[in-house]
């Protein structure tokens, strides 16, 4: 089997590793400091860009930043004391990343410009034999992917986008050589990146144009600087550091009685929504085309103090009646009018549904993951998928969050794998695999969760959901029931080989 890949690949380069990890963001470097800390240092990152960092790389569009505080989107075993403001910027958690690789010395061991494209499992060898994009081959025991979702853009079909003859991006992939100044710019999606960049690029341009399908709700935010008191008392007193971030951590998993238990609890959110919404657009009707019609939460909830007084601005324009086609040099609305436009950009989100299933893996039997998910994304904790031995996943199906750090969840999920790789090597065992039955009945659990999460009854639809409208994105509850869940592998929940 292995020859045969070679033969196939363009570059007839070989590597052996133990253990394979995809991607070098947050859940990739998380899960190679562990192996290295546990003494496994047979280990190999792959990452497809130039850097690591994942979607802090990818995302470097003006005004991008996390909507998470500084003290709680970061590693809990790396606290930082100098974080300039209560919400980490992309430039901060990008240069906080490679501070995390040149402590732990992972740059020997990160293998840049290098995409994953396909695995296939070996059952008689129980090794992974995985194909890059350069056409390498690299053999694995174990396959860990941190690859994530957000990385994949979502471009519409829209008719005659082929036509424009203009400058066309996603945020996702900025193009800084051009220059915004004195430009007629169209913008379409108003989602999470879009709110961010919008406010930084209207005073370069002639003209900016925002086509909004949904409003979202946008809630206020507060991001004061954090004074050099502050990190002063952070960096000497880390027990005050531990605990600011413990409050942070509760504040926000409070949030989940509304988000995944009862939506009803919402309301009082809502109506600040509504008054930020009020107190900033004192314009009826702009009120009025600005405020959504499901409940808030139902898409994910975003905050920005700039981005209401943007669109009140003499030279944007905002649309909501979509995009009919798209000409030489304009953009015209499903009003009829047309507009001009020098430059598209797409603040559009990701294909975050089928991320996984843009690679291609085989697993026992040939079946492939596409195939394993043809009714859909899912996976025992979010991590193991059943046919797949020894393969695992850190932020897989249904362990996003819309409530919380999504650190902690990669944190947690990367000591559940630690806790598998000490069961297989306490057995020696060659390979494991979830059993189906398991899979099956956390699959029920998850289902009857999320039916009553305001994800699934808020009255939308969003990039949570498949095709289907399943939600295959969010964890259906609180982050502490998660951590607790996956607090150790049972082996009784797995085949173990051989």
């Amino acid at each position: 089997m292995l020859d045969a890949l070679v033969k196939s690949a363009p570059v007839a380069a070989v590597t052996t590793t133990g253990t394979l990890i995809i991607g070098s963001g947050f859940a990739g470097l998380c899960m190679a400091i562990k192996l290295q800390d546990a003494g496994l240092d047979d280990f190999l990152v792959i990452e497809k860009s130039a850097d690591i960092g994942g979607t802090w790389f990818d995302n470097r569009y003006p005004g991008c930043a996390c909507d998470i505080p500084s003290h709680l989107y970061s590693l809990s075993f790396e606290p930082r004391s100098d974080w300039s403001r209560m919400y980490p910027t992309q430039p901060e958690i990008l240069a906080y990343l490679r501070d995390v690789v040149e402590k732990h010395g992972l740059r020997r061991r990160i293998r840049l410009n290098t995409g994953f494209q396909s695995a296939m499992w070996d059952e008689g060898a129980a090794l992974w034999h995985v194909t890059t994009q350069t056409g390498d081959v690299i053999t694995c025991r174990v396959l860990i992917s941190g690859m994530g979702a957000l990385h994949y853009p979502s471009i519409p079909t829209l008719p005659g986008l082929e036509t424009f003859e203009g400058e066309v991006f996603h945020s996702a992939r900025w193009n800084r050589d051009y220059d915004l100044t004195g430009k007629n710019i169209a913008v379409i999606g108003t989602g999470a990146s879009a709110i961010q960049f919008i406010p930084e690029i209207a005073p370069q341009a002639a003209q900016l144009t925002v086509y909004q399908r949904t409003p979202p709700w946008i809630l206020p935010k507060i991001d004061p600087e954090i004074t050099g008191r502050q990190r002063t008392l952070m960096r000497w007193l880390p027990f005050y550091r531990a605990a600011l971030r413990q409050k942070l951590f509760v504040i926000h998993e409070m949030r989940a009685a509304g988000f995944a238990v009862n939506p009803a609890l919402m309301a009082k959110t809502e109506a600040i929504a509504r008054r930020f919404l009020k107190r900033q657009v004192k314009d009826p009707v702009l009120q009025a085309r600005l405020t959504p019609d499901y409940t808030i939460g139902c898409k994910r909830v975003l905050i920005s103090n700039t981005y209401y007084p943007t669109l009140q601005r003499p030279n944007v324009e905002l649309v909501t009646d979509g995009v009919a086609e798209i000409r030489a040099h304009s953009v015209v609305g499903t009003d009829g009018q047309e507009r001009a436009a020098d430059a598209i950009i797409f603040g559009t989100g990701f294909r975050t549904t089928d991320a996984m299933t843009q690679v291609t893996i085989t697993g026992r039997g040939g079946v492939t993951l596409n195939q394993a998910w043809a009714q859909g994304m899912r996976a025992y904790m979010g991590i193991t998928v059943p046919g797949f031995p020894n393969f695992f996943m850190l932020l897989g199906p249904n362990t996003g969050l819309g409530h919380n750090s999504v650190v902690i969840m990669i944190e947690a999920q990367v000591r559940y794998i630690m806790s598998a790789l000490s069961l297989m090597r306490r057995r020696r065992a060659r390979a494991m695999d979830v059993k189906p039955a398991v899979d099956e009945a956390f699959h029920q659990i998850l289902t009857t969760k999320m039916d009553r999460t305001v994800w699934q009854s808020g009255g939308c639809q969003s990039w949570y959901q498949d095709a289907s409208g399943r939600n295959t994105t969010l964890w259906p509850g609180f982050t502490v029931e998660y951590s607790w869940r996956t607090r150790g592998v049972r082996a009784a929940e797995y085949e173990l080989m051989d």
